[in-house]
């Protein structure tokens, strides 16, 4: 009998000074990104009101908030396109400044805002269209950073630096969660302080990250554009029929997948424990901020992990997890919560559903720029990440539609185990790639 060979990770290379500058430096693009991306639903929705008229109706004050939210994921994938293209034609790293200036420009716009009282409902157009462009340069960001960052990390640890990078998400909503708490706690809402100047705190903080971040990317060197000698755009090669659009085609499905198992096992959550199951929001606050740390952690072990079994088996195996054991995990933290009872057990449930659904995103950066060569890289992973979120997005409406044949509490669960089924199906059509050489776009 033969004994079972067990996976071995190869010898792990040695990052030069420009590859740690350039992963520090798409780690604190994804931190200022996601910083950027919550703003609106944990530091701007206590303050919503001061947009709106007093005697609007809840239900379009809600629509105002989801549309909020809903412009800047719009916004993203109109930038990774523009972005994406920009980054293969004249280089990742001017491309990069130039988003990053551009979100921080209007995150600081933003921050400045008059209210409905000055400007009436112009106030509130105003806001949804700076969210929308924000969203773009957002897009922009991460669609030439990453691959930057990804061709000058070495070919053994590109899912460790991967999963480093990622960290910024995490980061950010700890970061964002702990700043709109102490505003909360500094400016009351119950004072009016911070419905008139308390919410702009975070903007204004967001806006001297993006400046921060710009000066820490002077001391990254410039890079030669990838397309330069193609007669052909960047962006219309990976939307010609061949392997670039076979490629996009597997991406979109994947990323189709996991976004919508984000957006209703995760993004929904905040929201699930504290309106619908009715737990304390201060136990909620803490909970989730726990919880991400505690994803934090788990990215770097799944980063190990991906360089020893390899990217395809980790998203196959998450992609497993998500379609059977969360929904599971899910239903059981619903029926079996009990708010007069104590949180404790509710939270760590719903710990566990936001780990498993999170966990192999960390991966991401490194598996999609492998899975495109370097004339198309950032547009095939810029597009490929950001224009999958466009259907998962409206996941709100199919919510609604679930209504009518089970209890709404409930609804997450289809969309939760569809979206791991299409993840799961994403993940098997595409290669293994960690042993792509992104110097020449092997795949």
């Amino acid at each position: 009998m033969t004994e079972a060979v067990i996976p071995t990770a190869p010898p792990r290379e040695r990052m030069s000074a420009e590859s740690r500058r350039s992963t520090v430096g798409a780690f604190l693009g994804y931190f200022v990104d996601f910083y950027d991306i919550y703003l609106p639903t944990i530091a701007l929705a206590p303050a919503l009101a001061y947009f709106q008229p007093k005697d609007l109706g809840t239900v379009a004050s809600t629509t105002i908030y989801y549309i909020t939210f809903v412009v800047t994921l719009i916004g993203r994938p109109v930038g990774a396109a523009i972005f994406g293209h920009l980054a293969d034609s004249i280089g990742r790293k001017r491309t990069t400044v130039v988003a990053i200036g551009g979100f921080g420009v209007v995150t600081l716009l933003i921050g400045l805002l008059p209210g409905y009282g000055s400007w009436g409902w112009f106030a509130i157009v105003a806001l949804i269209l700076l969210r929308f462009v924000d969203g773009v340069f957002l897009g922009g960001e991460y669609t030439a950073a990453v691959p930057l960052a990804m061709e000058r990390a070495p070919q053994t640890r590109r899912a460790e630096v991967s999963a480093r990078i990622m960290l910024g998400y995490p980061f950010a909503f700890i970061a964002i969660s702990a700043l709109t708490t102490l505003m909360l706690f500094v400016a009351p809402t119950a004072s009016g302080a911070y419905l008139s100047w308390g919410w702009r705190v975070p903007f204004f903080v967001g806006a001297l990250l993006s400046v921060a971040v710009l000066l820490y990317f002077r001391q990254v060197e410039d890079d030669e554009p990838a397309a330069s000698g193609s007669q052909e755009s960047p962006l219309r090669a990976l939307l010609a029929k061949g392997p670039n659009r076979r490629s996009l085609g597997q991406i979109f499905l994947l990323m189709t997948g996991m976004w919508l198992s984000l957006q209703t096992a995760v993004s929904m959550m905040p929201g699930l424990l504290t309106k619908v199951l009715k737990l304390p929001s201060t136990a909620v606050t803490v909970g989730t901020m726990t919880m991400f740390a505690v994803l934090a952690i788990v990215y770097l072990g799944i980063g190990r992990l991906a360089e020893r079994i390899g990217r395809r088996a980790v998203l196959v195996l998450f992609a497993a997890l998500t379609a059977t054991v969360v929904p599971v995990v899910y239903w059981v933290m619903i029926a079996n919560a009990d708010p007069d009872g104590g949180a404790v057990g509710t939270l760590v449930l719903a710990g566990v559903v936001v780990v498993i659904a999170n966990a192999p995103w960390c991966i991401l950066s490194a598996y999609l720029p492998e899975r495109f060569p370097p004339e198309v890289r950032a547009s095939g992973f810029g597009v490929g990440y950001t224009f999958a979120v466009l259907i998962p997005s409206c996941y709100s409406f199919f919510l609604l539609w679930l209504d009518a044949l089970l209890p709404y509490k409930y609804t997450q669960i289809p969309l939760v185990v569809l979206g791991g089924l299409l993840a799961l199906a994403g993940a098997l059509m595409g290669p293994e790639t960690r042993h792509a050489d992104l110097t020449r776009g092997t795949r």
